[in-house]
């Protein structure tokens, strides 16, 4: 690494410039794009470690391969086999941590209308120290007075601030499957090979929820039994089937040419998934036959081994880190803010199509800037002339992702007997929920297609 890279980096961690990469084959790279990215590297981190405290290998591995494994938790006052550092408890207690540091910064930056003060320099700088605090505010959860209560209070908390999260992220899909039909039709007039990108995704997408809705109704339904299932996949499928038709429907088409079915593809995978999910969470039904008792409605494949709950695991864990990434970075640019109505919505008319039109920056945000290279990737200094995002409301959708992640690590379940084991039994109240958010998604999709008629004065000269 050379000095000069090495003079910036010391910089970043314990200074307020800009963090880069000692690369100078590295694009250039926005002073706030850099710091929303040092902020999702924590909040990975975080959620990293709560994955880990809830994995029975990990408790495994840990009680057989660490020396003096006993000792050591009766030294830390960590209970029996460490049990006070590992299952759910652990996990509420690290992200209260997580979402402390969060909020604290949520409430220390509000208002903060430049990047020139020391409250920005403190948000965009000064990372090492920022990591110490992190490090200390998820330790201190270990420490709290009458854990009891606290856990027991915290998990309302944590079930409050993960559905009004989880009401940002379906909105924020949304507004991404109308940002990607819109940003790709703008570009049919000047080139026709997008129109057969968007057939192609379009007949992709549709496909994948299709073929989803017809290995569900196969596995996950039987002659005899699991009519629950079979009512509910009815109904997410005709929802989804009538969402489509609503969306190529004249009367919308008329207010909102850009709607299509590409969107409609893009809500009816993520349905379907959801659906999979809640199917897979419910607990075991059983059925006589033949004087047997058999379990049914679940996967054939390595039978008693929950394989159906590894696939949802680690697709669920994908789609996870995704969507909370694309929560807390994209919900506070000017681009993504319409879907949470923070800005105005704007006509896509001069809207340039691109492939990776998530990366884009906002028209207000093309001018040229001041450019810094120390060695390594260049940064553009961006926010000279004013913030172009709220940094408190940047906090505070990390804060309600750190609940979010919370009750998804644990399960949206509380344990009164703190088994890492149960994670893996079905659980009616993590059905109920992954059914629920089916319907809130679809019901916020069919309100962006229907309020244009509804309210038109309200939307007119506007594409949502």
């Amino acid at each position: 690494m050379s000095t000069p890279c090495c003079v910036s980096q010391m910089a970043c961690c314990c200074g307020s410039a800009a963090c880069s990469l000692c690369c100078d084959c590295c694009p250039k790279i926005r002073q706030s794009t850099s710091t929303r990215f040092m902020y999702a590297l924590f909040f990975l981190l975080t959620t990293a470690v709560c994955v880990i405290m809830m994995s029975p290998t990990v408790e495994r591995a840990m009680r057989d391969h660490i020396p003096f494994y006993t000792d050591m938790c009766d030294k830390l006052n960590a209970g029996e086999n460490c049990e006070k550092l590992v299952g759910y408890s652990a996990v509420y207690k690290v992200c209260f941590g997580a979402a402390c540091f969060f909020f604290i910064f949520a409430v220390f930056t509000l208002r903060v209308r430049t990047s020139t003060g020391c409250r920005a320099a403190v948000h965009n700088g000064f990372w090492f120290f920022k990591f110490l605090a992190l490090i200390g505010c998820c330790a201190g959860g270990f420490f709290l007075p009458d854990q009891d209560k606290f856990l027991e209070v915290w998990r309302y908390v944590g079930a409050a601030g993960g559905f009004l999260f989880l009401l940002i992220q379906l909105m924020l899909l949304v507004d991404f499957a109308h940002r990607w039909n819109q940003n790709w039709t703008s570009g049919v007039e000047y080139n026709k090979l997008w129109y057969a990108a968007l057939a192609l995704v379009t007949l992709v997408l549709l496909t994948v929820a299709v073929g989803a809705l017809a290995f569900m109704a196969y596995f996950y339904t039987h002659p005899k039994a699991c009519n629950l299932n079979k009512i509910f996949l009815g109904l997410n499928g005709s929802l989804c089937l009538f969402t489509s038709l609503l969306a190529i429907s004249p009367c919308i088409q008329r207010l909102k040419p850009t709607s299509g079915l590409l969107q409609s593809g893009v809500i009816s995978v993520y349905v379907m998934y959801l659906t999979f999910s809640a199917l897979s969470s419910k607990p075991i039904e059983t059925l006589i036959e033949n004087g047997i008792n058999r379990t049914v409605c679940t996967f054939p494949f390595n039978s008693g081994a929950q394989s159906d709950n590894k696939i949802v695991t680690g697709v669920g864990t994908v789609i996870l880190l995704g969507c909370v990434l694309y929560s807390c970075l994209m919900s506070t640019t000017r681009t993504s803010s319409t879907a949470l109505q923070v800005f105005r919505s704007t006509s896509p008319e001069n809207e340039r199509a691109r492939c990776c039109f998530c990366f884009g920056q906002d028209e207000d945000e093309c001018e040229e800037q001041e450019e810094l290279k120390r060695g390594g990737q260049a940064v553009i200094y961006d926010e000279k002339g004013g913030t172009i995002y709220s940094y408190s409301f940047f906090h505070f959708v990390f804060f309600l992702g750190s609940l979010y992640v919370m009750m998804t690590v644990t399960n949206w379940f509380h344990y009164d007997n703190a088994k890492i084991e149960k994670l893996l039994e079905g659980s009616w109240s993590v059905f109920w929920i992954k059914m629920i958010s089916c319907w809130v998604c679809l019901l916020l999709y069919m309100l962006t297609l229907v309020l244009p008629i509804l309210c038109p004065r309200r939307f007119e000269g506007t594409e949502a």
